[in-house]
């Protein structure tokens, strides 16, 4: 793939094909921001004014907009040469996210439609297509100011404000094209929980087959570890296979299987594609999270996955791995990936380099009090659990975030939040599950976690002395919220900290963090200190999350500046990895 393509690299890691094209970089564009396009029927349109480089959102720099007010309709057009052995089997369009509802169109024809956008999605357009030139056309309807739709922290002001950033509108990942057979592996799904070696596999293909057979070869470090043959009938089918040399998969222990799936039916090798799997399993003992068997302290940072220049975008790969080495350098061993479903190499990073992450969706902009959001929430909801089920270094899901109860309806917001539980947990039973995270817990949550923003060290002393003697702790922020805690599960700081440190920024620009702000750096770093260790030191915590990782646009209290720049000297990060790195009190 050229290297003049923005993002080049393959999107999706855990299932690989050698036959695609990445359809990155330059687009025609169209701002239709009185959403009457489908109206005038712009899918005809023969040639858009604007050119953007996908995939950066219009509103980025990197997208050659940078067009930051609302936009309650784009469109997008590109033309695409298709040759005859392309067209030979069938012809998948891929997204890896578009914001919000998509409506794709191949040569005037409609292909599809999405809601949803954060999760990945597909379209046969094979139909479609003839050999030559083709013209792909895409709609996307965005409206955060809606409460209808999942936002995340996009700002539903002119104005970015508070901890509501810049908006993102349509595409915002690859867009790439998959050249398969009419017969294909459409995805599987690998649970690998037995530390013994023993993996279960659920496939997918694409249409029903009366008889097939699905080829397993699986090695570790280039040595063959697995060799199995699964009988496929119908549309999905199950099956197991057993590695002879067990690694396990573990923080800052990344080991990773190679795995690669052939196709055969009748005898005839007809779809081959790769990936990786890694071998862990979590496990809940009273107030401990085991990982293989171990109670593991969880160290993590808050990770927005917010770019100056591109957004919701990472500017490059080596970006989104970059953002996994500072907090490894900072002495955490994960990260809350925030509000926003991240991109599949983001998680791939992690992967390979043994950090744990939650996986969490944008649940600020859906008023989760209305019964009628449950639509839109739960499909894309599950679409995310699926997608990113195989990733080993999810070491657990949080579907919704600080969900605060407006006019007394807690009643609907339990029925919403536990609804969307017993909903992952009928997906995933190998991880825990927090119902909602930060100040209201339902009945049916895995982990109870508060948010805590206090700054004053001896509140957090007699805070976590009074947890470690069995009482749950308060936020006296959000004293009239409706609190649960139900005993002997595991609890999670799960917000704190946030500290505003903006040296270089003067009055220039209004800025913010929480609490009040360190007389210096030393200051900054002696309370960072303090309250990290106090929680450490607390006998049933199992883990906490520091906010954040870096600034992000008004909102600075980050580790590091917005453009990933060091804050501090350092000395000052060495002794924050040392306090982050200590050893917790329920460690073993």
């Amino acid at each position: 793939m050229s290297n003049n393509i923005p993002r080049p690299e393959y999107p999706r890691p855990q299932f690989v094909r050698s036959t695609w094209t990445n359809l990155n970089g330059e687009w025609e564009f169209y701002k239709d921001l009185s959403a009457s396009g489908e109206n005038r029927k712009l899918w005809l349109c023969e040639k858009f004014d604007e050119t953007i480089t996908v995939p950066f959102c219009p509103e980025s720099k990197l997208s050659g907009i940078g067009y930051t007010d609302f936009m309650d309709a784009v469109w997008y057009a590109k033309n695409v040469n298709i040759t005859e052995e392309q067209l030979s089997g069938r012809v998948i369009l891929h997204f890896g996210a578009c914001d919000y509802f998509t409506t794709v169109y191949v040569n005037g024809e409609k292909v599809g439609t999405h809601r949803g956008g954060y999760t990945s999605f597909t379209f046969d357009i094979t139909d479609s297509l003839h050999v030559g030139e083709n013209r792909i056309v895409v709609h996307a309807l965005d409206d955060v100011r809606s409460r209808k739709q999942p936002a995340g922290k996009q700002s539903d002001k002119y104005q970015s404000y508070g901890c509501f950033y810049t908006r993102t509108t349509g595409i915002w990942q690859t867009v790439w094209l998959e050249y398969v057979p009419e017969t294909y592996i459409e995805k599987v799904k690998i649970t690998a929980t037995d530390l013994g070696g023993a993996a279960a596999l659920t496939v997918h293909l694409n249409k029903y087959v009366s008889e097939a057979m699905l080829k397993i070869e699986a090695s570790f470090e280039g040595k063959a570890v697995a060799s199995e043959e699964i009988h496929l009938s119908g549309i999905v089918s199950e099956g197991s296979f057993k590695v002879s040399d067990v690694h396990l998969w573990n923080v800052g222990e990344p080991n990773l299987y190679d795995i690669k799936y052939t196709l055969v039916i009748d005898g005839k090798e007809i779809d081959t594609a790769t990936g990786y799997f890694g071998i862990r399993r979590i496990d809940i003992d009273v107030y401990k999270v085991r990982i293989n068997g171990k109670s593991v302290f969880q160290r993590l940072i808050l990770d927005q996955g917010y770019y100056p220049d591109g957004i919701y975008t990472a500017p490059s790969d080596d970006d989104l791995k970059r953002d996994i080495q500072l907090a490894l350098d900072a002495g955490f061993n994960g990260a809350r990936f925030h509000e926003k479903v991240f991109e599949e190499r983001s998680l791939y990073h992690a992967d390979k380099m043994g950090y744990l992450v939650w996986g969490e969706y944008p649940n600020w902009g859906v008023e989760t009090s209305d019964p009628d959001t449950l639509h839109a929430y739960v499909r894309e909801w599950i679409e995310s659990v699926e997608r990113d089920y195989n990733h080993p270094c999810i070491i657990g899901w949080c579907p919704y975030n600080e969900c605060i109860a407006q006019n007394n309806s807690h009643t609907q917001i339990d029925t919403n939040v536990e609804a969307i539980f017993d909903a992952t947990k009928a997906i995933d039973k190998t991880r825990p599950v927090i119902d909602t995270s930060g100040y209201v817990h339902t009945e049916r949550t895995d982990i109870y976690d508060v948010h805590d923003y206090n700054q004053d060290i001896e509140y957090w002393e007699k805070a976590m002395k009074d947890h470690s003697d069995g009482k749950w702790m308060k936020v006296d922020t959000y004293a009239h919220q409706k609190y649960k805690y139900f005993g002997k599960t595991p609890f999670m700081v799960s917000e704190y900290g946030g500290a505003r440190w903006a040296p270089d920024n003067g009055e220039k620009t209004p800025s913010w963090g929480y609490g009040e702000t360190p007389k210096s750096v030393e200051d900054f770093c002696n309370r960072y200190c303090a309250i990290t260790e106090t929680i450490l030191g607390a006998s049933n915590i199992m883990g906490f999350c520091y906010t954040q990782l870096t600034d992000i646009e008004q909102e600075q209290n980050g580790l590091y500046y917005y453009g990933r720049e060091k804050k501090f000297p350092d000395e000052i990060y060495a002794r924050i990895k040392a306090a982050t790195s200590k050893k917790a009190a329920i460690e073993e």
